[in-house]
Parts: structure tokens; sequence; C-alpha cells
């Protein structure tokens, strides 16, 4: 079995995806990584293939979850113990890796999220994206009782029962807030951490303003359909077997 992966979603990131790539081997020497294109439109592929980075190439443009899943089917079928998105972007700083991994190991958690707001170190998103983030840490204090303060942060660590969970059941669209609240929901621990992290170089978000509009209220009806439909899933049936059913 294998210790760690770094998940990388990426689209149309060619002028991120070997900052980001570089980081990690730089910085976060004892993680392996897979870059999951998202049928990017730039260089993003073809600068991958000349760097020899290990990719994944989607057969078509799905989406962000569907990205961040693939990485997760690639760590359940390979074996790896733990798995963390970073973001193709560059926004997220590798140096924080090796403590991250430190933490969910030694204090047995099975979500660990990098959160830019505990310290307020760092880029801090805009004011408008504070407001969404704020409104979905109340969602979630809601129906889980427990309060996280960067629900949107993509940087999140995770052990062997949820990348089982993750490769079988992913939001398709801006799932971190939703995955949240499931994850607590099922009695999986959750803790966050202070992180760092750098605003946007190069290429731009993908979410506009008409997407940040749907944006919210898409992501708020599933908080809700999170929040009352956890029911149907079994954690038992997402334990990692080889570690008699213990969690990680």
């Amino acid at each position: 079995m294998k210790k760690a992966l770094v998940i990388i979603p990426a689209y149309n990131e060619e002028g991120n995806i070997i900052k980001t790539v570089e980081d990690i081997k730089k910085n976060a020497p004892s993680f392996d990584y897979v870059i999951i294109n998202d049928c990017s439109k730039d260089d993003t592929m073809r600068l991958c293939e000349k760097s020899g980075y290990n990719v994944v190439n989607m057969p078509l443009n799905s989406g962000i979850g569907a990205a961040v899943q693939c990485g997760y089917l690639y760590a359940k079928r390979y074996g790896y113990e733990y798995a963390v998105q970073v973001d193709g972007d560059g926004q997220h700083d590798a140096a924080f890796l090796e403590e991250m991994l430190s933490i969910i190991k030694t204090e047995k958690m099975n979500m660990l999220i990098g959160s830019r707001f505990i310290e307020k170190e760092g880029f801090q998103s805009s004011g408008a994206r504070r407001m969404g983030i704020n409104w979905f840490s109340r969602l979630i204090k809601i129906f889980t009782g427990e309060t996280v303060t960067d629900p949107t942060s993509g940087m999140r660590m995770v052990g062997r029962d949820v990348i089982n969970f993750f490769a079988e059941e992913y939001p398709k669209d801006y799932p971190e807030p939703e995955t949240a609240i499931t994850v607590l929901k099922l009695g999986y621990t959750l803790k966050e951490i202070p992180v760092r992290m750098k605003a946007r170089e190069e290429g731009t978000s993908s979410i506009s303003f008409k997407r940040a509009i749907y944006y919210m209220f898409k992501v708020t009806i599933a908080c809700f359909m999170a929040g009352i439909g956890y029911e149907k899933y079994k954690k038992e049936d997402f334990m990692d077997r080889s570690y008699g059913g213990e969690k990680l």
C-alpha cells in the first residue's frame, strides 16, 4: 500500500501547471501526484507530456467534481492511504502538505482541510466570495453543528475510508461544501489547520459572475440535500478492510 497522493485537477492551466507540479516535487517529496487533465483546450496536456508528468487525460470536459473523483478512483485503484487535492492554478502551497500528512496520521482524522481564514495570512479571496464562503459555513453549522471556516477550500486531505467513499460518491459541480456536510453527517472526523494560499498568477477563474449566481444557488440546494439525505449511505461500506475496518 502506497502512502500519499496529490490529486491535481487541471483545466486550461498551461500558465500554472508546471509551477504547481514543481512546487509539489520540491516541497512535498514524500507524495506521489497525478494530474487529471479535464480535456483542456490550451497546451496543458502537451506541457505535461513534454515534462514527463504523471497525467490522466479525461476523454471529455466533465467539470471539477468528475476530475477530482477520477483522482480518488486512481488513489483507490493504486492503494494509497491518503489523498489530497491541490488545484492546478497554483494557489495551494505545497509546503503545507507534509504537515497536513503528519497531523492526519497522528490525530487519526478522516479529513483535514487547509483553511486560509484561521490565521488570515496569504490571499484571502474577494469580498464577494468571502460572503458566499460565510454563507456555506453557516449552512454546515446548521446541518452538522460543526464550524468549518473555509468550506470552499480545495486543499483537503483524506484517509482511506473517505477515498473509498469519494471514489463512489462525489458531486459533479463545486463539491467542497456539500462533501464537508456529508462527511460530517456520516460520522467521519474533520479538522481544519491554517495554511497560506496564493493569488492566481496566470489564467482566469472558471467562475464568472453568472456562474457565481448559479454556484450559490446550486451549492445551497446541494447542501440541503446532503444535510437531509446522508442516511442513504452506510459508513461501513467504505471502511478499508485491510485495516480491520478501523478509521484511518
